[in-house]
């Protein structure tokens, strides 16, 4: 039996009095496809933030590709643990964040050199295989600036593919694209779940979550109300929450 890549076990997060995550309990196993569905502010994003510790945990516990990290410590053990952690688990945001200043190419590179110590004539050939599985071989050269939101999306993809992560966590990919835009980075995320990648994805993309998740997690107030798989889960969900959400989204 394997051991799941992610545990999370009793996350807490606050931003004052207001509780964004309460008491999280969660696993995922090598090669799943998580997608976590739920209304705004419940807590979605706050928990993959907390998962890669753009967000410091109040309480608990964060184990990723085996490293664990207790929340709240403040020693330069904590961050080396962190910085490990993140070389480990990428993140793909809503908004792109390349650099605008550099190409393509650069910006797929520049991580895996500095972070990782690889060398260019090792990195380059690395991005070049990326960017030719994200169909954007002949972009290469071109700035941030000259491509379309989903080409820079799929850029981004492949920028945190280049540090060759154990998991990938995806935050609302699609929500900053026109809609003419989606379909191409969904398939991107596709092909990575059929090649095996582990998944956390937040998203309101119920067509994508049918058909790649392996579960899917519904959130509400900052606590899991409804997990399980998408035949459940979207078609006869047992917590009316889910139930009404979901009315109102399809």
């Amino acid at each position: 039996m394997q051991d799941p890549i992610i545990r999370v076990i009793q996350l807490y997060k606050h931003y004052g009095v207001l509780e964004v995550l309460r008491h999280i309990d969660f696993a995922v196993m090598p090669g799943e496809v998580v997608c976590l569905i739920g209304r705004s502010g419940s807590g979605k994003s706050t928990l993959l933030r907390c998962i890669n510790f753009l967000e410091e945990p109040d309480g608990g516990t964060i184990s990723a590709a085996g490293i664990t990290i207790p929340a709240g410590e403040r020693t330069r053990e904590h961050r080396q643990h962190i910085i490990q952690l993140r070389e480990r688990v990428g993140m793909v945001f809503q908004q792109f964040n390349l650099f605008p200043h550099m190409t393509v190419l650069e910006n797929l590179i520049e991580a895996p050199t500095i972070v990782k110590k690889m060398r260019r004539d090792e990195s380059i050939p690395l991005a070049e295989e990326l960017l030719a599985k994200v169909g954007l071989s002949e972009k290469r050269d071109v700035y941030p600036g000259k491509l379309s939101g989903g080409q820079q999306q799929r850029v981004a993809i492949a920028r945190a593919l280049a540090m060759q992560p154990q998991v990938m966590l995806f935050d609302e990919p699609t929500s900053a694209l026109d809609p003419e835009l989606v379909g191409e980075v969904l398939n991107v995320m596709r092909d990575l779940a059929r090649d095996g990648m582990t998944m956390i994805v937040v998203t309101h993309e119920m067509g994508f979550a049918r058909d790649v998740a392996d579960r899917i997690v519904f959130i509400d107030g900052g606590v899991f109300v409804e997990e399980g798989p998408p035949e459940q889960c979207l078609t006869n969900p047992k917590d009316e929450r889910t139930r009404h959400f979901l009315e109102r989204i399809l």
